[in-house]
């Protein structure tokens, strides 16, 4: 055996080593009822970085039409991804994306595709961390970052606070998820009353003091469709599109289907609107009142932190709020990181990769960027891993229908699928391109390279979500078409499959 075999045998191995258990189905006595798809979706998406959401989409000045029925529209598409394409195959095939992946991809693209996501969970819950340190160095007078008064780095009482924050929660990830899921069960259930709470109690300094002075301080305080200076306008595209995105790595992009794999039925999917309507919905609507009436106490100038919005609505029960919502949400994300970290680290043992995943958290939450640009972060994120779940889909429902064979990387032992590589990567950076040519002025020589109806397209970069879904499945076929007429005959049988063992092998012509 050469030992380009040796290498390519022991990474087959080594993924083998880390989620041979979850190659099998889920049995049945192991699948769960709704309400704990409810409770999960209810716990995990009311989370402290809805503070910092429902902040950003006042600060880049939407109107409150743009607001109140683009953030609808946007969580309704949400809950319908979740419910009609990635709940039924979670539920048909009762697998991981890992093993979904791996099976269409190969074990390379698996590789990469975990260490990267392991990586941005690492982001995210740096950018909770973030959230509840905030809230906690409020009563002591330190004062959080401004990233747009040029805090490029926090100050080291904050940021010492940060890693104590940071420390505990890595230690409460160490102790395994149903300990992390019981710890947000127990405070899912008052956080969205501490969310309406503050935000009752902040209208006032709006100028509110009946249900019929809501609307015109909707418009003319809240969201009154200026931006503040130094940011980008959004509109209602963008608040449609960033209800859509901000978990389409979990939904379009088949994240979930690791978690609805345990659920009896597909339509357990609509679980998901309790945690888009409560937390995409009413806790961004809320935590944008919270940041008008900050600033109309404070100035336009002033730093509207999670923790400072919620001190001032809710005094410290926000500020308690703060740090669990934060806590709630940011434990089990370090927790996936660090199971995704184990597809590359398969001999570490789990308390150490989380304890590397913290310290990758650590170093986000002190990063002020982080939180400022958490949208982009998260649109950024979820359009970079969403075409592989978009492969998943074409592969399940629309491949046989085309005369194509279903998992393919996994039928031939390939290590990588080329198509799969195409797809992703090419619909990523095209899409990029198309938004960074007017976004960016470094990219501005895009549009002279490209056809006069390119060059004049200027996205709304949260809306790049169906496009960018089109492109990758349209390349991802148009690839695994080529690549398996490639082959004559008939590929064999996946062992186990039941098939004959007569069936004619796959006669390879070239890969």
């Amino acid at each position: 055996m050469s030992s380009s075999d040796t290498h390519k045998q022991s990474l087959v191995e080594r993924l083998d080593a880390v989620n041979e258990f979850e190659r099998e189905p889920v049995s049945k006595d192991k699948l769960h009822g709704a309400k704990s798809f409810i409770a999960m979706f209810s716990s995990e998406h009311v989370a402290g970085t809805e503070f910092v959401l429902g902040t950003l989409l006042v600060l880049h000045g939407v109107s409150a039409f743009d607001a109140l029925f683009g953030l609808l529209v946007g969580n309704i598409l949400a809950v319908l991804s979740w419910a009609l394409m990635c709940a039924p195959i979670a539920v048909k095939e009762r697998l991981t994306v890992y093993w979904q992946i791996c099976k269409i991809a190969g074990p390379y693209l698996t590789v990469i595709y975990s260490a990267l996501f392991a990586v941005i969970m690492c982001v995210l819950a740096g950018s909770m961390v973030a959230v509840s340190t905030t809230a906690i160095a409020h009563p002591f007078g330190i004062e959080s970052p401004n990233f747009a008064a040029g805090d490029v780095i926090p100050s080291l009482p904050w940021m010492l606070v940060a890693c104590g924050v940071g420390v505990v929660i890595a230690l409460l990830a160490m102790f395994g998820f149903e300990k992390l899921a019981h710890f947000a069960k127990v405070c899912a259930p008052w956080m969205p009353l501490i969310f309406v709470g503050g935000a009752v109690a902040s209208l006032p300094a709006l100028g509110v003091t009946g249900p019929g002075d809501f609307m015109e301080a909707a418009k003319t305080k809240i969201w009154t469709g200026v931006p503040a200076e130094g940011v980008s306008k959004y509109g209602f595209w963008s608040c449609v599109g960033l209800a859509w995105l901000c978990n389409v790595s979990q939904h379009m992009g088949m994240g979930d289907v690791t978690i609805f794999r345990y659920a009896k039925k597909w339509y357990y999917g609509f679980a998901s609107a309790f945690g888009m309507f409560i937390g995409h919905y009413i806790a961004w609507i809320c935590s944008g009142i919270m940041c008008a009436a900050f600033l109309q106490l404070n100035g336009a100038g002033s730093n509207p932190s999670p923790g400072g919005i919620a001190w001032l609505g809710a005094g410290w029960a926000g500020l308690v709020c703060v740090v669990l919502a934060g806590w709630s949400t940011a434990n089990p994300t370090l927790y996936r990181a660090g199971l995704a970290f184990q597809v590359v680290t398969p001999g570490w043992s789990r308390w150490r990769i989380t304890m590397f995943a913290g310290v990758g958290m650590m170093v986000a939450a002190c990063v002020p960027a982080v939180t400022f640009y958490l949208d982009m972060v998260v649109a950024y994120y979820g359009l970079f891993f969403m075409p592989l779940g978009a492969f998943i889909f074409f592969d399940y429902w629309v491949f046989p229908k085309l005369g194509l064979q279903r998992n393919w990387a996994e039928r031939l032992g390939l290590l990588a699928s080329w198509p799969a590589l195409v797809g992703w990567f090419g619909s990523f950076i095209i899409c990029f391109f198309l938004y960074a040519k007017e976004a960016y002025p470094s990219f501005a020589w895009v549009n002279d390279i490209l056809p006069s109806f390119l060059a004049s397209y200027q996205p709304d970069f949260f809306m790049q979500v169906l496009p960018a879904w089109i492109l990758a499945v349209v390349l991802y076929t148009a690839c695994a078409t080529i690549q398996q007429k490639l082959y004559r005959g008939v590929v064999p049988p996946l062992k186990g499959s039941g098939a004959s063992a007569s069936e004619p092998e796959v006669e390879l012509v070239a890969r």
